[in-house]
């Protein structure tokens, strides 16, 4: 069986993956975080491939460690214009708040196929994926290329449809985390069990809503069943949702994690893409102000409440599904960012937002370091207590 072992493969320091942020993270946040120890990540679902190849150039300008892509897996959508114009219409009220007026954009989304090809030709020393899987042939061009492929999984059905694919690793997105949830498919019973559709398939539709609401499943459950489910075969499995600090690092490890994936931790940081008003709403949020929702994007998201969300609670279930309203909201959303507000920002964070540490990037895998021995040392200890005190 092939080492599949994500520290051993890329030489990594530190078992901390920066979480793909797409919009939010930066080649100069990729990079410092690969510098520092970890790996570095950049968010490329909504960037040209144009835009990839110059994001790369530009971490690998800033280091020579390691770093991964993300992309997301997805067909470009045909939403019929009566969807369309009743989406516009809800929107239309927010729109005129900035003096704008609602309207189609040029394209709902950047072309999948043309952004795997860029992912090849840029060849990351990991490519990561979520909202879909790949077929074994994509895989395949992956590791032809010497990428570490990883896929995201909320439910350990999809765990195991990565493996069938050839994965080298899969991580494990629990409830907890911030931005968008992962899933891709259904996950009825007979489903789970049989994985019956073709893997080449699956990306065709959007899963339901019941489907999304079945596959919150807590890091703390999803993470150990996601272990046992794929160690037989070789996969190392990630951890994320609610990890803030060393002791969650050490916490996942235990479960049986190889690593950890950290978004909102290094959102506050310096090199971090988001404005002044995203920054100041994660310093004044706990774990209670997020909710998960579908009203900014389509597509259900972990992110904190604020007007706008609360505008269109109401049409939740409605809303056209990603990228369509992602597409919708996009000038919205930005109109809001430059206006320094944040009532109209889509504020992704997870349930660990209370966490938050603006520092710089490195300072804060230095930190995560620290914490992360520290809590390994306190179990060591509370080990051998435990065994002194069965002796007597």
């Amino acid at each position: 069986m092939p080492d599949r072992s994500l520290r051993t493969a890329l030489s990594l320091r530190l078992p901390i993956v920066q979480g793909p942020m797409t919009g939010a993270d930066t080649p100069a946040l990729a990079a410092a975080v690969s510098a520092a120890g970890g790996l570095g990540t950049l968010g490329c679902g909504m960037r040209s491939p144009a835009a990839m190849a110059e994001a790369a150039a530009e971490v690998r300008r800033r280091t020579d460690r390691p770093f991964g892509l993300n992309l997301f897996v997805q067909d470009t959508p045909t939403p019929d214009a009566a969807t369309v114009d009743l989406a516009l219409a809800r929107v239309a009220p927010l729109y005129a708040e900035f003096g704008l007026q609602a309207a189609v954009p040029a394209r709902w989304c950047e072309d999948f196929r043309a952004q795997f090809d860029a992912l090849v030709e840029a060849r990351p020393a990991v490519a990561s994926f979520t909202f879909g899987i790949l077929t074994a042939a994509q895989v395949e061009r992956l590791h032809s290329a010497g990428c570490y492929v990883i896929g995201t999984a909320t439910t350990v059905a999809e765990a195991l449809a990565w493996a069938d694919v050839g994965a080298d690793a899969v991580c494990a997105s629990g409830m907890e985390a911030g931005g968008h949830r992962g899933t891709f498919l259904p996950t009825g019973r007979p489903q789970a069990e049989g994985l019956a559709p073709a893997h080449s398939t699956m990306r065709a539709g959007m899963p339901s809503q019941a489907d999304f609401a079945a596959a919150m499943v807590g890091a703390l459950a999803l993470v150990p069943q996601c272990v046992d489910a794929l160690r037989p075969r070789g996969l190392a499995v990630i951890a994320a949702g609610g990890i803030m600090d060393g002791r969650g690092i050490a916490a996942a490890q235990a479960l049986g994690a190889e690593a950890v994936q950290m978004g909102t931790a290094f959102l506050a940081c310096d090199e971090s893409g988001i404005g002044r008003a995203y920054r100041d709403a994660m310093a004044q949020a706990i774990a209670t102000d997020t909710r998960t929702t579908r009203v900014f994007s389509g597509r259900p998201a972990r992110g904190i409440v604020n007007p706008m969300l609360q505008k269109l609670h109401a049409h939740e279930t409605d809303v056209p599904a990603y990228p369509v309203q992602n597409a919708l909201t996009g000038a919205l959303r930005r109109a809001s960012a430059e206006a320094g507000r944040a009532d109209h920002l889509s504020l992704w964070a997870g349930q660990g937002v209370a966490g938050v540490r603006p520092m710089p990037a490195a300072q804060l895998v230095a930190a995560l370091e620290a914490e992360w021995r520290a809590a390994l040392a306190a179990l060591a200890a509370q080990a051998a207590l435990l065994q002194a005190q069965q002796r007597y």
